[in-house]
């Protein structure tokens, strides 16, 4: 009888993606990495010392059977448990750590680069002989009851090796990983091992480790070798012969009844591994069950892009008040859809990644200070803990507040917030097998090789907050090549200056290049009211969504021994209820503000309908990233139709099947 796993006929991935590195940030992307770099993300080894500097998990503070006890990500934890348990700071550690060498590289920080470097070649001296790189001593490795942490501490931390590598192109950490991973298909071999074997359905640290699948795909496409691929099936095949509950099991995936309930962040970054094993087989049935699976998860998503998960799904879809989202869940969704974009090579993705970016991310941000939220709402009418202000209960809720490290919670959401900027940066450009391609847009600087040449491209933008662009590129001779830009569904219209043509949502532009050339571009928007399925709406313009800030007293809950760095709840101090007539639509074209931030610069003026005063009152509206508390969505007083209303559920062009 056929299986799912049989290996019938992979499809060729449309996109490659190119090393850390080649692509560096520009203008206000840039300007923010640089402030994370000198915040948040430079300092959280001094914010939280006890989980990263004086617990080396990967050396001598490896977990034996005879630990029962450790200060863990959450400041009410460490009481004594079972040692394989005790994974938590190994997550913490390399995700930080990852998204400290991608800062470092791309922003070229010589300080940051000599602590990189210090760490992997230390990281490198701690590989056992026979290529183990783990957090758990001999008595433990590889000879689990039940949830570990094997291998998702060594996908954590083998994503930022790789990023080292791709930087460097050292040989030997090359070698390490490799190596390392030669040490995991050998005690775990295919068929004659269940790496997933646990009493506990409720496994985290375990199912985190299907995320392995991303070492060995990266692998793959560096070095080409299928058996890494093979292996990635064969973790995905073991993971689904559990019954775990999780929502990417192959089972439940293909039961029609299923609605997602799991983890946030599991549902979004195992999408990811199920795109590399359809991919590996061009199997219809995972071709199917992929399918499903973005389905589903595409009615997660809020209006500005953020996928539900605080941290539970819990069969709910988006909803703007009721529903929030993870910073986890943000960078493993962007991360996900970032694979979907490079292996499909469909325009549409792109749309997803960039609202998710410009919108969801950047509002769970503190926009002036060294904070984020754990968890937070697109409507976000209190930050004190609670979701939206709502009474704590006996389990004491902490998620919904401004931190530059949450270890009330879990020292979780930080790290990736450090993360989410260079995974972008990476994905905003590719090559194809005709040329290069601009996947996502805003201000950054390409440099690399095609036909044998130097390519550097430097794009040059105040995108999403302005459409126009310049591309200067300069080769190091002249040649023929293909440039492809993507066109975000928002687009009415558009002026280029150079002749192309349009094809599956890409403005194509070939010819033989000069050594030195420039192509300008705009794109053209209108504000649009768009409609959540609920009764209620909210105004974009371009890629941004556009919120009405909510006045705010400001609270230090917290402060830390670094000055400048402190857990901030947000109280409302005026919430208006107001409602949008949708016959009487009155919105202005956008207006700027000098302002440092970005995000608080460009207003749109809107007339709502103040449903308290019974009277119409015209309010201004800043992009969602320039905002502490503010409301997105709008009760629809008149559900008709009107030049102005897209009535397609959030921001998401029709995309083909995959």
């Amino acid at each position: 009888m056929p299986s799912p796993f049989d290996v019938i006929n992979p499809p060729k991935e449309k996109l490659q993606r190119l090393y850390c590195g080649e692509v560096i940030p520009q203008g206000w992307i840039r300007d923010q990495m640089k402030r994370d770099l000198k915040g948040f993300i430079g300092h959280l080894d001094q914010l939280v010392p006890d989980l990263i500097n004086q617990d080396d998990i990967y050396g001598k503070n490896r977990l034996t059977k005879k630990v029962k006890t450790k200060r863990l990500g959450n400041v009410r934890q460490g009481h004594d448990i079972d040692a394989q348990y005790l994974w938590w700071n190994s997550e913490t550690q390399s995700n930080w750590r990852d998204g400290f060498i991608r800062h470092a590289i791309l922003l070229d920080d010589q300080s940051a680069l000599r602590k990189a470097a210090g760490y992997i070649q230390r990281i490198l001296r701690l590989q056992d002989a026979d290529g183990y790189l783990g957090i758990y001593d001999t008595d433990l490795r590889y000879r689990f009851s039940d949830e570990n942490g094997e291998l998702w501490s060594k996908a954590t931390l083998l994503r930022g090796l790789l990023a080292w590598y791709e930087y460097s192109r050292d040989e030997r950490v090359l070698q390490s990983i490799i190596s390392a991973v030669k040490n995991v298909m050998h005690h775990y071999p295919v068929n004659a091992s269940d790496p997933f074997q646990s009493k506990n359905l409720k496994s985290g640290g375990l199912t985190h480790g299907l995320m392995f699948t991303d070492v060995l795909d990266r692998l793959h496409q560096i070095t080409g070798d299928r058996k890494y691929l093979d292996y990635g099936l064969f973790l995905y095949r073991s993971f689904s012969a559990h019954e775990f509950e999780e929502d990417a099991l192959l089972s439940n995936i293909l039961d029609p009844e299923y609605k997602l309930k799991g983890h946030g962040v599991h549902t979004y970054e195992h999408l990811r591994s199920l795109t590399l094993v359809y991919y590996a087989t061009g199997n219809p049935e995972l071709k199917k069950a992929l399918q499903i699976f973005v389905s589903r998860i595409e009615k997660e998503i809020t209006p500005a892009g953020g996928p539900v998960g605080d941290e539970w799904i819990l069969e709910r879809t988006a909803n703007a008040t009721h529903t929030g989202y993870e910073y986890c869940s943000l960078q493993e969704m962007l991360d996900s859809w970032a694979v979907l974009m490079q292996k499909t090579g469909e325009s549409a993705w792109g749309d997803s990644i960039e609202n998710l970016f410009f919108n969801a991310a950047q509002g769970a941000r503190h926009p002036q200070g060294h904070a984020i939220a754990y968890c937070k709402t697109d409507n976000s009418l209190a930050m004190t803990g609670t979701l939206n202000g709502a009474r704590q209960t006996k389990k004491k809720q902490l998620r919904f507040k401004y931190s530059p490290t949450h270890q009330d919670v879990a020292v979780c959401c930080v790290p990736n917030a450090g993360r989410i900027a260079p995974y972008f940066v990476n994905a905003m450009w590719r090559k194809d097998e005709s040329g290069l391609v601009a996947t996502l847009l805003g201000p950054c600087e390409l440099n690399t090789r095609l036909h044998g040449t130097s390519v550097r491209i430097g794009e040059e933008t105040g995108y999403p907050f302005s459409n126009r662009f310049t591309f200067h590129i300069s080769l190091g001779r002249s040649i023929e090549f293909t440039l492809r830009v993507r066109k975000p569904s928002w687009v009415k219209r558009l002026l280029v200056s150079e002749s192309y043509r349009e094809e599956n949502g890409y403005l194509l532009i070939r010819k033989k290049w000069k050594k030195q050339n420039s192509v300008k571009l705009e794109f053209f928007a209108e504000p649009q009211v768009k409609f959540t399925g609920e009764n209620e709406c909210y105004i974009t313009s371009g890629a941004l969504v556009y919120a009405l800030p909510v006045k705010s007293r400001n609270v230090v809950s917290k402060k830390y021994p670094i000055a400048g760095y402190a857990d901030i709840l947000c109280t409302p101090v005026l919430n208006t209820d107001y409602s949008l007539d949708v016959q009487r639509v009155n919105i202005s074209g956008v207006s700027k503000l000098k302002t440092k931030n970005p995000f608080s610069a460009n207003q749109l003026h809107v007339t709502l309908y103040n449903r308290r005063k019974k009277k119409f009152e015209q309010v201004t509206l800043i992009p969602i990233g320039g905002t502490l508390l503010r409301r997105v969505t709008f009760i629809a007083e008149q559900n008709t139709r009107h030049p102005l209303i897209s009535k397609e559920f959030p921001q998401r062009a029709k995309r083909k099947k995959l």
